[in-house]
């Protein structure tokens, strides 16, 4: 006991020794939502790094299976799964690079490697389209699982419901649930989310397996034109880069854990991102192949959607997607708040309150409603973004970052590996999108507004 007040006394001096800042600087970061709570324990970052990754996108990867194919399919499926896993890994061992400094935020990061102005000019536009991108597809997907619900449980009497009105009874809950203070505060909706993810993933595979191969399936392409088949092809890769996006809040969740010079937060955060990434495999693989199995090219592009029977099950799963992405919104939300906040209370100097919290947190999820209402376009918006930002961020942007930093020896296996995760990110930045954006505007033809 002696011993361990003795070595906290060390610790507590080692930070004081390397902290430079002001007690007003102490005293904001205590305030700001990524840096005002730092004991979390290791299973927190399992569980964070599961409710960030397996979201919406898993839904979708029978219909991108459909679009890629069996080989390319699987083959993308697979690299995406090495290659986030590895630049997952160099983004916790980045985070303490510095003795004494944590990078706890992505752009804090970008800063140390491109300098002061570049690093946020690189960092922030992509983190904050990929964080509003994801709260605005999660308005989306949790309007949509609702009015499935809805439809599955109620009986032919019930009157049919906009679309419109499932997103706003979704928002409500984030209008009371965005007013946690920090990361660490919304560790019980994390967890609530990582077991809904893994619950309805196994409901989606088991229940596609229950049916059987449908009698017509057909494992071609849908698409009629090559032209037609190349965009979607674009669109599948942007929809596999979306589903491997958790990169974007890894360090903000790193940084909610204690660290010392003795016991450094890589050590219990990579067990924690070692334990998110086997359930992702889990959730991932079983429902992109089995979907693709069962239903080929006529799989939709949320596998809930296709399925119908058993009524009760697919109720349920539906109702898990919803608590599911109310936790995945709020951790994507987190950041863009201490975002808003660190700008409102460091540049433009207003006093930390709770009144500012109110306003600004009510008016970014009511903008992420108002824009979810507007373009509820799933599939076309999980390529579009998926490619967009998703890919330079998850993808390749940590290798830059690494090389920048580290600067290891040309031709070595770090530079090789780094050069290879940078080809391949670079080509699912550029072509996603172009296929997302066709997407979108196909479906956009018959679309009439707030229906």
């Amino acid at each position: 006991m002696v011993n361990d007040s003795a070595m906290d006394t060390q610790d507590q001096q080692y930070n004081d020794k390397v902290d430079s800042r002001t007690e007003k600087e102490k005293a904001i970061d205590a305030w700001l939502p990524i840096t005002s709570s730092r004991n979390a324990k290791w299973w927190y970052s399992a569980f964070h790094n599961v409710t960030a990754m397996v979201g919406a996108g898993v839904l979708s990867l029978p219909y991108a299976m459909s679009e890629l194919g069996w080989g390319p399919g699987i083959a993308v499926l697979i690299i995406s799964w090495v290659v986030t896993l590895y630049t997952l890994w160099q983004m916790v061992e980045m985070h303490e690079m510095v003795p004494g400094k944590r990078f706890d935020r992505y752009h804090e990061l970008g800063q140390h490697a491109f300098g002061e102005k570049l690093g946020l000019y690189i960092v922030v536009p992509q983190q904050l389209i990929v964080e509003v991108g994801v709260c605005i597809v999660y308005m989306v997907t949790g309007g949509k699982s609702l009015q499935k619900f809805h439809k599955l449980v109620c009986d032919d009497n019930c009157n049919d419901m906009k679309l419109t009105y499932f997103i706003m009874i979704f928002a409500s809950v984030h209008f009371v649930l965005s007013h946690l203070p920090n990361l660490n505060s919304i560790s019980g909706v994390s967890l609530a989310a990582a077991v809904m993810s893994l619950s309805y993933s196994t409901i989606a595979w088991s229940a596609a397996l229950n049916k059987g191969v449908q009698p017509e399936v057909d494992y071609g392409y849908k698409a009629k034109s090559t032209i037609g088949t190349v965009f979607n092809f674009f669109s599948a890769l942007g929809d596999v880069a979306f589903a491997y996006a958790g990169h974007n809040v890894v360090l903000e969740i790193q940084a909610t854990i204690p660290s010392t010079p003795e016991k450094p937060s890589k050590g219990p955060m990579w067990k924690g991102v070692i334990v998110a990434y086997i359930v992702v495999a889990i959730c991932y693989f079983p429902v992109a192949l089995i979907g693709y199995y069962i239903y080929g090219n006529g799989v939709d592009d949320n596998i809930l959607v296709t399925l119908n029977k058993p009524t009760w099950l697919i109720a349920m799963a539906n109702l898990f997607v919803v608590v599911h992405v109310i936790g995945s919104y709020q951790i994507y939300a987190m950041p863009v708040f201490d975002m808003m906040e660190t700008v409102l209370v460091k540049k433009l100097n207003f006093a930390p309150s709770f009144t500012l919290r109110f306003i600004t947190r009510n008016v970014y999820v009511g903008l992420t409603m108002f824009i979810g209402i507007c373009f509820p376009f799933f599939g076309g918006l999980l390529g579009f973004f998926g490619g967009f930002a998703f890919a330079p961020t998850t993808y390749f942007l940590p290798c830059i970052m690494w090389l920048a930093i580290y600067k290891p020896r040309r031709w070595s296996l770090s530079w090789i590996a780094n050069w290879i995760c940078i080809v391949f990110g670079v080509c699912l930045m550029i072509l996603s999108p172009i296929g997302g954006l066709r997407s979108i505007i196909v479906q956009a033809k018959t679309y009439k507004f707030f229906s």
